[in-house]
């Protein structure tokens, strides 16, 4: 008995997966098609080939929906960098700025893959409150590039760190904007090679 229930259960998990799956595509079609303002719930479960009372069971609404293709998207962006890093590290690289250029690599690379994305929530088109979010997910951003650094606490350290953060992002939206791939990865270069000539961990001694 309690066999079936598992199996039953876990059918049950991997059918409503695959429901939130083909929703949040949906979405993101629709979403990158017209902007959150002009996109409606009935476009995205008729995409779908859904109902509007999944729609609504399993996210709440067209703003959670938007929501959670953001965070659906931040997820896929972070677990790439945190992915590529670990690699690296398992190979032997232990310098920081190196490890923080894989993670950057990833991070450049993932918004060519996913460029609709990018532009879509670059846009400002987003439900009330979604500016908000971002910032505070780009505060996170920060503090996480901070550990892999190795920054202190100090003013210098933070504003690098900050610095350098924001030169990601903005090397990201680029990207997303690019006509090539071939374009992309020029940025993408280029962007590494301005963070490698910073070398905000060489010591002030050595500058002298």
């Amino acid at each position: 008995m309690a066999g079936k229930t598992n199996r039953s259960n876990a059918w049950q998990w991997s059918r409503t997966a695959e429901t939130r799956r083909v929703l949040l595509q949906a979405a993101r079609e629709v979403f990158t098609a017209k902007g959150f303002a002009e996109a409606s719930v009935a476009e995205v479960v008729e995409r779908a080939g859904s109902s509007v009372g999944s729609l609504y069971h399993h996210f709440g609404g067209k703003t959670e929906l938007f929501l959670a293709l953001w965070e659906d998207h931040q997820a896929t962006h972070e677990q790439n960098a945190i992915s590529s890093v670990a690699k690296a590290r398992a190979g032997g690289e232990e310098d920081p700025l190196t490890l923080f250029n894989v993670g950057a690599r990833a991070f450049l690379e993932g918004s060519w893959a996913r460029r609709d994305l990018v532009r879509l929530f670059m846009d400002g088109d987003g439900p009330p409150g979604f500016e908000l979010i971002r910032r505070t997910r780009g505060r996170e951003w920060v503090r996480q590039n901070a550990v892999l650094l190795g920054a202190g606490t100090d003013p210098v350290d933070r504003v690098t760190v900050a610095v350098l953060t924001t030169i990601i992002g903005e090397a990201g939206r680029e990207i997303a904007t690019c006509a090539s791939k071939r374009e992309a990865n020029k940025v993408l270069e280029a962007t590494l090679r301005l963070i490698r000539r910073l070398d905000p961990l060489r010591d002030e001694d050595e500058e002298d």
